[in-house]
């Protein structure tokens, strides 16, 4: 073998070992990233999760609005990423404890009684005005002291929620989608999508609550969103008892 052969050997040697090392090294990379990913989501390879839906206020009870089948169609791509299952179950059919299997639940306390009593459990720091009159505080939000008000089209609020019942290991999350309107809930589920690297980062395996505002959605739809504030401390923090009032007696 001479000097012209054994270069090109040895070239196509180095080069086939390169190649099988950068494979090597992106599926490292890429298996380390969906691990991260299913650790969020709580979601390993082959595991089952709830789509906990709920129904269009005043409608049939398992109508579901056009923007709440977009935020699950958004949900079940995460999950199929993650290489996981999901069970779809009407908002009042799921009738079980939480821990076991990731639960995605989707749609205000109106419409959503599970969500309502995640709301009432978990999140005693938020109340929701669910009336039916229309009036100006219809569908505000009570996070603490501070109250968020609808302005339909122009500026709504969602709460986005990333639970933790208890410390046992293996307990699986649960995911609040909790808007003022269905296209907020659309609008978290993508933002969900969209940041989940960098939230998983920033609260690691914690409980998390963020109070997204979806700005302008008549002309930008589900796509603008803006982060008002991390509340989880006053989510869960219950609200204050109103003091009874006392009626004051003029003696005569």
């Amino acid at each position: 073998m001479n000097d012209d052969v054994r270069n090109i050997v040895l070239g196509v040697v180095a080069a086939a070992i390169s190649a099988a090392l950068g494979w090597l090294a992106r599926t490292y990379l890429w298996k380390r990233k969906l691990r991260r990913k299913q650790a969020f989501f709580g979601l390993p390879d082959n595991s089952e999760s709830l789509l906990v839906v709920n129904r269009e206020a005043g409608g049939p009870e398992l109508t579901v609005m056009r923007y709440d089948v977009f935020a699950l169609l958004e949900l079940a791509a995460l999950i199929k990423d993650c290489g996981a299952h999901a069970q779809v179950v009407a908002h009042d059919a799921a009738q079980q404890g939480f821990g076991e299997r990731t639960e995605f639940c989707v749609g205000g306390p109106s419409s959503n009684r599970r969500m309502a009593a995640h709301l009432h459990s978990l999140l005693p720091g938020i109340q929701v005005n669910t009336d039916a009159e229309p009036g100006p505080d219809r569908g505000a939000f009570q996070i603490g002291s501070e109250h968020y008000r609808l302005e339909s089209g122009k500026g709504e609020y969602v709460i986005l929620a990333r639970l933790i019942a208890g410390q046992e290991r293996g307990t699986r999350p649960v995911f609040l989608f909790c808007g003022q309107r269905a296209i907020t809930n659309q609008a978290a589920t993508r933002y969900l999508a969209r940041n989940h690297e960098r939230l998983a980062r920033k609260h690691g395996g914690n409980s998390f609550v963020l109070l997204l505002k979806v700005v302008n959605s008549h002309a930008y739809g589900p796509d603008v969103v803006e982060l008002v504030a991390d509340v989880t401390r006053a989510a869960q923090t219950p609200l204050p008892t109103p003091a009874p009032a006392h009626n004051s007696h003029r003696a005569s």
